[in-house]
């Protein structure tokens, strides 16, 4: 049996309308104890997230954990490009266990989720592993999250991989948004967040936008 391509995207391919992202306890206490990815690292790639799902107006739930009595306020990073956006602030280590996020996630109604935050083996597992139960699709941004050791991160991720979750990386996520260069429409905003957050790649667009105006479209 012969097969016939056709030049169509794959449907296991995000789409800037067909998901929702949750991002979970982006925090100064969090952040302290983690240390399977550098607090710089950690913060931009938390940003581009934040950044390129503002950009692309994917709807976002940001959570987080005892954020006035321990853990302190969200990155600033994350907060920003949604601003004036209420933090639904928590009790529970198992964001799927808040009854004030489920609300949300429900209100929003997508059956796709991508999910981002601290830490790894806790924060994330915990609301992917129920997530995926109650029969939803799960994204996992693996360098936009963090744990108290490279170990306890990598093994979290094997946990959930294992389970059904598709782990990606942050500029992935950026860059499969935007998925061709000739929409124009988001062009900008998808390179002005890669220069801002993308690290050498970014610098790379800078240099080459300033040198000889370089337009990948």
């Amino acid at each position: 049996m012969s097969l016939t391509a056709t030049p169509t995207p794959g449907k296991l391919l995000l789409t800037p309308k067909d998901h929702a992202l949750i991002l979970i306890d982006f925090q100064s206490q969090m952040a302290f104890a983690t240390h399977s990815i550098d607090a710089v690292s950690l913060r931009n790639n938390a940003g581009l997230v934040a950044n390129a799902a503002a950009s692309f107006k994917v709807p976002t739930i940001l959570t987080t954990v005892a954020e006035k009595s321990f853990s302190g306020p969200m990155f600033s990073e994350v907060t920003e490009p949604f601003p004036g956006q209420a933090l639904l602030d928590r009790t529970s280590m198992n964001t799927w266990e808040d009854a004030a996020v489920i609300k949300q996630v429900n209100a929003i109604g997508k059956t796709r989720l991508v999910f981002a935050g601290l830490w790894t083996s806790v924060c994330i597992v915990g609301p992917t592993l129920s997530a995926l139960e109650q029969g939803f699709e799960v994204y996992v941004i693996a360098d936009a999250c963090g744990d108290v050791s490279a170990e306890a991160h990598n093994r979290a991720m094997d946990r959930m991989v294992q389970a059904g979750v598709r782990p990606m990386t942050s500029l992935q996520y950026l860059l499969e948004l935007q998925r061709d260069w000739a929409r124009t429409e988001s062009y900008d905003s998808t390179t002005g967040v890669a220069k801002r957050f993308g690290g050498a790649y970014g610098l790379g667009i800078t240099y080459a936008k300033s040198m000889f105006g370089a337009h990948e479209g």
